[in-house]
């Protein structure tokens, strides 16, 4: 049995991740949890919205599955979800985006996995004023090191080698920002000089955008820095259904987190409507991480029939006329 902390969130998490070991049990996941929590969860039981037995349990076991969190607004808190993946280096956000049968969406054929490079460019939160008495001028720095673009590119080429995938797709603005996405472009095209059989790509961050919801097929495996894998991710997402049906993992060389990136949606927490399709997704880039491909696989045929089915079992969210319950259900059903 692999030990694995579990991070219920806030709001639907505890729904959304009830649904997903009920599921994983059902296709006899071989896994103990370990739950913990974190959010604002976390921070109305102890005062603080990271606690510290928290980070001990992820730095003990290694691998963790979060549901979405809440970080307590005015308390000075920054977001926990970017503390957690700074507290572990866990450098390499992955986040798939692949049509699904009979999720509404005008996109059809998507099949990319975006890499975001989860620990430098503006993300570090280095900002000043330039005049402290009158706050009316703001600096960010972003900070791109060679060391962490070659981790994370080497990450996105090795993923497309081990997944049989054919094109990495580097995604920068050194036309402009000449220093810091222009090492990124340049550590990039020397680590594609190692992966000779893998077709290599460089666009324009505009550009990208514009390619993606004219010809989003053309894409297989996406690399990129923090601010614009961000936002090219939920992109992606968009593209397939939104991010309600789209899983994400954050691995690092010694820890390993996978989430469910949308938000805690208080409105319809406890009412048995939300969809856990999100935490499901994630769960399956766990269980392939923990080597268990054959579980992951049976779970996601699972999936793909139940979207088949939809109108009696699924969410509202997504088409359906069903509950959290009744999805689980089917898709335990059809493992």
């Amino acid at each position: 049995m692999k030990k694995i902390v579990l991070i219920p969130g806030d709001g639907i998490g505890v729904e959304i991740t009830e649904s997903v070991k009920t599921i994983l049990k059902k296709a006899e996941a071989p896994i103990e949890w370990i739950e913990k929590t974190a959010g604002l969860t976390a921070y109305q039981k102890t005062g603080n919205p990271l606690p510290e037995d928290t980070i001990q349990a992820i730095e003990k076991h290694r691998v963790a599955l979060k549901g979405p969190l809440t970080t307590p607004v005015g308390t000075g808190f920054r977001s926990v979800n970017v503390g957690l993946r700074q507290q572990f280096r866990l450098y390499s956000n992955i986040r798939p985006a692949i049509t699904l049968p009979n999720i509404d969406s005008p996109f059809k054929g998507v099949d990319m996995v975006i890499f975001r490079e989860n620990t430098q460019g503006l993300y570090i939160g280095k900002e000043q004023w330039v005049n402290e008495e009158q706050k009316d001028h703001a600096e960010s720095i972003a900070v791109v090191t060679e060391e962490a673009s070659r981790k994370i590119i080497t990450a996105a080429f090795e993923y497309a080698r081990n997944q049989n995938r054919k094109k990495v797709t580097l995604v920068h603005k050194a036309n402009i920002l000449k220093f810091t996405t222009g090492l990124f472009l340049e550590v990039g095209r020397k680590v594609a000089t190692d992966y000779e059989e893998i077709e290599f790509e460089d666009l324009i961050v505009d550009n990208m955008a514009m390619q993606m919801v004219m010809r989003p097929k053309r894409f297989d495996v996406v690399v990129t820095t923090n601010l614009f894998g961000d936002i090219l991710s939920d992109l992606a997402s968009g593209l397939v259904g939104g991010l309600g049906v789209t899983g994400a993992a954050n691995i690092g060389d010694n820890a390993a987190m996978f989430e469910a990136v949308h938000g805690s949606a208080p409105d319809i927490a406890g009412q048995n409507k939300a969809n856990p399709l999100a935490l499901l997704f994630s769960s399956l880039m766990m269980l392939e991480h923990i080597g268990e491909k054959q579980t992951a696989e049976t779970i996601r045929r699972a999936i793909y029939q139940t979207l088949v089915e939809r109108k009696v079992y699924c969410t509202p969210d997504i088409g359906g006329e069903g509950t959290t319950s009744t999805f689980t259900q089917a898709i335990c059903d059809n493992i």
